[in-house]
């Protein structure tokens, strides 16, 4: 499945965004961090499919700067208005993480929820991606996301590694690499069984960096399935 995240900066600008985007990815992120004033009512009202609701905070990439009450609270809301996903960092305050598994419980579960983690500065050891894996499993998410920054082209097989052991015991993942050398990652993850990939709706709004644009994305899929491989 392909995600294009929705990173506008007004409610105007951003439901255009979901009005262009729709026809052409499996699920929209809304980065509601990037959004000034959020209204999350006003910007569901524009759901035409699956919704994923993210809310960074500033160390973790985003531009979210109220407390971290008031960034679980939007989240919160987003479990009442329907969204298909939210994604909270695992390094976020233990209470309120079980907060937002508490509201999606008391929503019967309509919400699935993913627990990320992401590193800027580079990519650790092999060891060190599983310890991560493990830790954000053990807080009961439907689905681990784990993004690294590559600095080598090596770095790309360590995080992809994680895919195939973490669906071996039976777990939802979403892992890559970020930057120009991760590229390579993004575009191999979902063949490798990735829980879904993300793509920009076009140059200049990218939610990372070294996203590739969904014209992009989808044109090497194209050209891969042309040689075989699994539909994507």
């Amino acid at each position: 499945m392909i995600c294009i995240p929705i990173t506008a900066r007004t409610h105007k600008a951003a439901l255009m965004q979901m009005e262009r985007s729709s026809p052409l990815a499996d699920i929209l992120e809304l980065r509601i961090d990037q959004i000034n004033n959020t209204n999350l009512e006003k910007l569901m009202s524009g759901k035409r499919g699956k919704i994923l609701v993210t809310n960074r905070r500033r160390d973790a990439g985003g531009g979210f700067s109220g407390t971290e009450r008031e960034r679980v609270e939007l989240l919160k809301e987003a479990v009442e208005l329907g969204a298909d996903y939210v994604d909270i960092e695992v390094r976020t305050e233990e209470a309120l993480i079980e907060e937002l598994s508490t509201k999606i419980g008391n929503h019967h579960g309509r919400t699935k929820w993913i627990i990320s983690h992401h590193d800027f500065s580079g990519t650790p050891s092999e060891r060190a991606l599983r310890r991560k894996l493990d830790e954000c499993n053990g807080t009961g998410a439907d689905i681990v996301k784990i993004v690294t920054y590559a600095n080598t082209v090596e770095d790309n097989l360590r995080v992809l590694g994680l895919i195939p052991h973490a669906r071996r015991k039976g777990g939802e993942i979403i892992a890559f690499c970020m930057g120009e050398l991760g590229r390579i990652s993004r575009i191999m993850a979902p063949l490798l069984g990735s829980y879904f990939s993300y793509a920009s709706l076009e140059r200049g709004a990218e939610s990372a960096p070294g996203q590739l644009t969904i014209e992009e994305i989808k044109g090497v899929f194209k050209i891969l399935n042309g040689f075989g491989a699994n539909k994507l």
